[in-house]
Protein backbone atom coordinates (compact mmCIF):
# COMPACT_ATOMS: atom_id res chain seq x y z
CA UNK A 1 0.00 0.00 0.00
CA UNK A 2 1.41 3.60 -1.31
CA UNK A 3 1.11 6.36 1.20
CA UNK A 4 -1.12 8.38 -1.67
CA UNK A 5 -3.52 4.95 -0.76
CA UNK A 6 -3.85 5.39 2.93
CA UNK A 7 -7.25 6.61 4.44
CA UNK A 8 -6.73 10.38 4.58
CA UNK A 9 -4.26 10.65 2.93
CA UNK A 10 -0.85 13.21 3.82
CA UNK A 11 -0.99 16.22 6.15
CA UNK A 12 1.53 18.63 6.23
CA UNK A 13 3.10 19.67 9.86
CA UNK A 14 6.07 22.16 8.68
CA UNK A 15 7.37 22.72 5.51
CA UNK A 16 9.64 19.60 5.92
CA UNK A 17 7.22 17.50 7.73
CA UNK A 18 4.89 15.63 6.16
CA UNK A 19 3.22 12.64 7.54
CA UNK A 20 0.88 10.34 6.65
CA UNK A 21 -2.59 10.92 8.82
CA UNK A 22 -2.94 7.45 9.64
CA UNK A 23 0.57 6.45 11.67
CA UNK A 24 1.49 3.66 14.35
CA UNK A 25 2.07 4.29 17.73
CA UNK A 26 4.77 1.98 18.99
CA UNK A 27 4.08 1.62 22.81
CA UNK A 28 2.60 -1.32 22.45
CA UNK A 29 6.25 -2.65 21.51
CA UNK A 30 7.72 -3.18 24.89
CA UNK A 31 6.19 -5.71 27.46
CA UNK A 32 3.53 -5.88 29.76
CA UNK A 33 2.30 -2.62 31.19
CA UNK A 34 4.69 -1.00 28.47
CA UNK A 35 7.48 -2.21 30.45
CA UNK A 36 10.37 -4.64 29.96
CA UNK A 37 11.53 -6.38 26.67
CA UNK A 38 7.88 -7.85 24.50
CA UNK A 39 8.07 -11.60 24.57
CA UNK A 40 8.87 -11.40 20.48
CA UNK A 41 10.78 -9.40 19.65
CA UNK A 42 10.72 -10.57 16.07
CA UNK A 43 7.17 -9.84 15.84
CA UNK A 44 7.89 -6.22 17.15
CA UNK A 45 10.19 -6.07 14.41
CA UNK A 46 8.06 -7.45 12.04
CA UNK A 47 5.79 -5.05 12.74
CA UNK A 48 7.41 -1.46 12.09
CA UNK A 49 8.41 -3.45 9.39
CA UNK A 50 5.00 -3.78 7.81
CA UNK A 51 4.09 -0.36 8.76
CA UNK A 52 6.54 1.18 6.46
CA UNK A 53 5.76 -1.47 3.81
CA UNK A 54 2.22 -0.40 3.86
CA UNK A 55 3.12 3.65 3.56
CA UNK A 56 3.29 5.08 6.64
CA UNK A 57 5.48 7.79 7.44
CA UNK A 58 4.06 8.77 11.17
CA UNK A 59 5.63 6.84 14.07
CA UNK A 60 4.88 7.72 17.63
CA UNK A 61 7.49 6.78 20.40
CA UNK A 62 8.66 7.69 23.55
CA UNK A 63 12.09 6.24 25.43
CA UNK A 64 10.12 5.90 28.18
CA UNK A 65 8.09 3.34 26.65
CA UNK A 66 9.96 0.20 28.14
CA UNK A 67 11.86 2.25 29.31
CA UNK A 68 14.14 2.30 26.00
CA UNK A 69 13.07 -1.24 24.59
CA UNK A 70 10.85 0.60 22.09
CA UNK A 71 13.08 2.97 20.55
CA UNK A 72 15.63 0.33 20.64
CA UNK A 73 13.66 -1.94 18.81
CA UNK A 74 12.45 0.96 15.95
CA UNK A 75 16.07 1.53 15.36
CA UNK A 76 17.15 -2.23 15.03
CA UNK A 77 13.83 -3.05 12.63
CA UNK A 78 14.43 0.42 10.81
CA UNK A 79 17.24 2.10 10.72
CA UNK A 80 18.88 3.83 8.42
CA UNK A 81 15.74 5.29 8.52
CA UNK A 82 13.73 6.04 4.73
CA UNK A 83 13.96 10.08 4.28
CA UNK A 84 10.12 10.26 4.14
CA UNK A 85 9.82 8.46 7.35
CA UNK A 86 8.93 11.04 11.01
CA UNK A 87 9.50 9.85 13.89
CA UNK A 88 7.81 11.54 16.83
CA UNK A 89 8.45 11.45 20.51
CA UNK A 90 7.60 12.48 23.94
CA UNK A 91 9.44 13.49 27.22
CA UNK A 92 7.93 14.72 30.52
CA UNK A 93 8.04 11.46 32.01
CA UNK A 94 10.47 8.97 33.34
CA UNK A 95 10.19 5.01 34.45
CA UNK A 96 10.84 4.03 38.14
CA UNK A 97 11.67 0.55 39.41
CA UNK A 98 8.08 -0.56 40.14
CA UNK A 99 7.07 0.71 36.43
CA UNK A 100 5.61 3.84 37.57
CA UNK A 101 5.43 6.68 35.29
CA UNK A 102 6.71 10.06 37.98
CA UNK A 103 6.82 13.29 35.78
CA UNK A 104 10.83 14.34 34.37
CA UNK A 105 9.93 17.72 33.85
CA UNK A 106 13.38 20.04 34.73
CA UNK A 107 15.23 20.81 32.51
CA UNK A 108 18.09 18.79 33.47
CA UNK A 109 15.69 16.07 33.27
CA UNK A 110 14.46 16.73 29.77
CA UNK A 111 17.62 17.34 28.27
CA UNK A 112 19.01 13.96 29.44
CA UNK A 113 15.13 12.43 28.02
CA UNK A 114 15.92 14.26 24.84
CA UNK A 115 19.78 12.46 24.75
CA UNK A 116 18.06 9.22 25.39
CA UNK A 117 15.79 9.41 21.91
CA UNK A 118 18.79 10.27 20.25
CA UNK A 119 21.02 7.57 21.29
CA UNK A 120 18.30 5.07 21.19
CA UNK A 121 17.17 5.99 17.81
CA UNK A 122 20.26 6.26 16.42
CA UNK A 123 19.37 9.81 15.66
CA UNK A 124 21.65 13.38 15.37
CA UNK A 125 18.14 15.29 15.47
CA UNK A 126 14.63 14.62 16.63
CA UNK A 127 11.98 15.27 13.54
CA UNK A 128 9.95 15.96 16.63
CA UNK A 129 9.23 16.22 20.33
CA UNK A 130 6.21 16.50 22.58
CA UNK A 131 6.32 18.00 25.74
CA UNK A 132 4.11 15.80 27.84
CA UNK A 133 2.77 17.66 31.08
CA UNK A 134 -0.62 16.80 31.79
CA UNK A 135 -1.97 13.36 33.78
CA UNK A 136 -3.24 10.39 32.38
CA UNK A 137 -6.11 11.49 30.58
CA UNK A 138 -6.46 14.93 31.42
CA UNK A 139 -4.28 18.04 31.37
CA UNK A 140 -2.90 19.37 34.94
CA UNK A 141 -3.36 23.06 35.55
CA UNK A 142 -0.52 25.57 35.71
CA UNK A 143 2.27 26.94 33.73
CA UNK A 144 4.28 25.15 31.05
CA UNK A 145 6.92 27.84 30.72
CA UNK A 146 9.72 26.20 31.91
CA UNK A 147 10.00 23.15 30.65
CA UNK A 148 8.46 23.86 27.24
CA UNK A 149 11.87 26.49 27.05
CA UNK A 150 14.10 23.91 28.02
CA UNK A 151 12.95 22.51 24.53
CA UNK A 152 12.81 25.80 22.46
CA UNK A 153 16.76 26.02 24.01
CA UNK A 154 17.33 22.59 22.66
CA UNK A 155 15.00 23.50 19.08
CA UNK A 156 17.75 26.18 18.62
CA UNK A 157 20.98 23.92 19.67
CA UNK A 158 19.77 21.86 16.70
CA UNK A 159 18.55 18.74 18.35
CA UNK A 160 14.42 18.85 18.37
CA UNK A 161 13.50 20.23 14.50
CA UNK A 162 9.80 20.83 15.67
CA UNK A 163 8.03 21.32 18.96
CA UNK A 164 4.46 19.71 20.22
CA UNK A 165 2.85 19.74 23.47
CA UNK A 166 0.39 16.80 25.03
CA UNK A 167 -2.12 16.48 27.42
CA UNK A 168 -2.70 20.47 27.67
CA UNK A 169 -5.38 22.73 27.70
CA UNK A 170 -5.95 25.75 25.36
CA UNK A 171 -4.39 28.20 27.94
CA UNK A 172 -1.40 26.06 27.59
CA UNK A 173 -1.26 26.12 24.13
CA UNK A 174 -1.39 29.53 23.82
CA UNK A 175 1.61 29.48 26.58
CA UNK A 176 3.94 27.73 24.80
CA UNK A 177 3.05 29.60 21.44
CA UNK A 178 4.45 32.53 22.81
CA UNK A 179 7.55 30.60 23.62
CA UNK A 180 8.16 28.84 20.31
CA UNK A 181 5.72 27.31 17.45
CA UNK A 182 4.21 24.22 17.85
CA UNK A 183 3.47 21.68 14.74
CA UNK A 184 1.17 19.57 17.28
CA UNK A 185 -0.97 18.49 20.10
CA UNK A 186 -1.64 14.94 22.01
CA UNK A 187 -4.47 14.92 23.98
CA UNK A 188 -7.01 12.30 24.97
CA UNK A 189 -10.13 12.42 22.64
CA UNK A 190 -12.25 10.34 20.79
CA UNK A 191 -16.30 9.68 20.66
CA UNK A 192 -17.22 9.31 23.98
CA UNK A 193 -14.43 12.17 25.28
CA UNK A 194 -15.34 15.22 23.10
CA UNK A 195 -14.04 17.71 25.65
CA UNK A 196 -11.50 19.16 23.00
CA UNK A 197 -14.04 20.16 20.10
CA UNK A 198 -13.40 23.57 20.28
CA UNK A 199 -9.88 23.46 20.34
CA UNK A 200 -9.55 21.11 17.47
CA UNK A 201 -11.13 23.92 15.58
CA UNK A 202 -8.63 26.29 16.63
CA UNK A 203 -5.98 24.10 15.62
CA UNK A 204 -7.11 23.44 12.46
CA UNK A 205 -7.12 27.43 11.48
CA UNK A 206 -3.74 27.21 13.04
CA UNK A 207 -2.26 24.49 10.87
CA UNK A 208 -2.05 22.53 13.46
CA UNK A 209 -2.28 18.94 13.44
CA UNK A 210 -4.54 17.26 16.81
CA UNK A 211 -3.07 13.30 17.93
CA UNK A 212 -5.75 12.24 19.68
CA UNK A 213 -4.97 8.77 22.11
CA UNK A 214 -6.93 6.60 23.68
CA UNK A 215 -9.27 6.30 20.79
CA UNK A 216 -11.48 3.68 22.74
CA UNK A 217 -10.61 5.26 26.25
CA UNK A 218 -13.36 6.15 28.52
CA UNK A 219 -16.78 4.61 27.04
CA UNK A 220 -19.63 3.97 29.21
CA UNK A 221 -21.22 0.78 28.95
CA UNK A 222 -23.83 2.82 26.95
CA UNK A 223 -21.58 4.28 24.71
CA UNK A 224 -20.19 1.24 23.99
CA UNK A 225 -23.41 -0.60 22.94
CA UNK A 226 -23.81 2.28 20.36
CA UNK A 227 -20.87 2.03 18.81
CA UNK A 228 -21.37 -1.45 18.78
CA UNK A 229 -24.67 -1.37 17.43
CA UNK A 230 -23.06 1.02 14.80
CA UNK A 231 -19.97 -1.50 13.96
CA UNK A 232 -22.08 -4.19 13.81
CA UNK A 233 -24.54 -2.99 11.09
CA UNK A 234 -20.95 -2.23 8.97
CA UNK A 235 -20.14 -5.62 9.73
CA UNK A 236 -16.92 -4.30 11.07
CA UNK A 237 -15.23 -3.42 14.49
CA UNK A 238 -15.91 -0.58 17.30
CA UNK A 239 -12.14 -0.13 16.68
CA UNK A 240 -12.61 0.60 13.01
CA UNK A 241 -15.87 2.70 14.01
CA UNK A 242 -13.63 4.83 15.95
CA UNK A 243 -10.77 5.06 13.90
CA UNK A 244 -12.29 6.21 10.74
CA UNK A 245 -15.12 8.59 13.04
CA UNK A 246 -11.63 10.33 14.00
CA UNK A 247 -10.23 10.54 10.34
CA UNK A 248 -13.31 12.31 9.19
CA UNK A 249 -14.08 14.28 12.27
CA UNK A 250 -11.39 17.03 11.10
CA UNK A 251 -8.69 17.20 8.12
CA UNK A 252 -5.96 18.10 10.85
CA UNK A 253 -6.92 15.24 12.65
CA UNK A 254 -3.58 12.10 12.85
CA UNK A 255 -3.98 8.57 14.25
CA UNK A 256 -1.56 6.73 16.06
CA UNK A 257 -3.38 3.69 16.77
CA UNK A 258 -0.95 1.11 18.38
CA UNK A 259 -0.76 -2.78 17.99
CA UNK A 260 2.30 -5.28 18.33
CA UNK A 261 -0.28 -7.60 15.53
CA UNK A 262 1.45 -7.80 11.78
CA UNK A 263 -2.88 -8.18 11.59
CA UNK A 264 -4.02 -6.12 13.50
CA UNK A 265 -1.84 -2.86 12.20
CA UNK A 266 -3.57 -4.26 8.59
CA UNK A 267 -6.95 -4.02 10.65
CA UNK A 268 -6.94 -0.99 11.72
CA UNK A 269 -5.47 0.41 8.19
CA UNK A 270 -8.47 -0.71 6.76
CA UNK A 271 -10.84 0.40 9.18
CA UNK A 272 -9.85 4.31 9.19
CA UNK A 273 -10.71 3.85 5.57
CA UNK A 274 -14.04 2.72 6.50
CA UNK A 275 -16.61 5.74 4.76
CA UNK A 276 -19.24 6.39 7.43
CA UNK A 277 -22.79 8.54 6.25
CA UNK A 278 -24.29 11.47 7.60
CA UNK A 279 -26.67 9.00 9.34
CA UNK A 280 -23.90 7.27 11.03
CA UNK A 281 -22.01 10.51 11.65
CA UNK A 282 -25.43 11.65 13.05
CA UNK A 283 -25.84 8.41 15.43
CA UNK A 284 -22.04 8.44 16.28
CA UNK A 285 -22.27 11.98 17.54
CA UNK A 286 -24.69 11.47 19.99
CA UNK A 287 -22.36 9.29 21.68
CA UNK A 288 -20.47 12.42 22.96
Amino acid sequence: MATETLPGGTLAMAEDLTVTRVGYGAMQLAGPHVFGPPANRDAAVAVLREAIELGITHIDTSDFYGPHVTNQIIKEALHPYPDELHIVTKVGSYRDVKGGWPRALSPEQLRQAVHDNLIHLGLEALDVVNLRVGGFDSPTPGSIAEPFAALAEMQQEGLIKHLGISTVSAEQIAEAQSIAPIVCVQNFYNLAHRVDDDLIESLAAQGVAYVPYFPLGGFTPLQSDTLERVATRLDTTPMAVALAWLLQRSPNILLIPGTSSVAHLRDNINGAALALSEDELTELNRIG
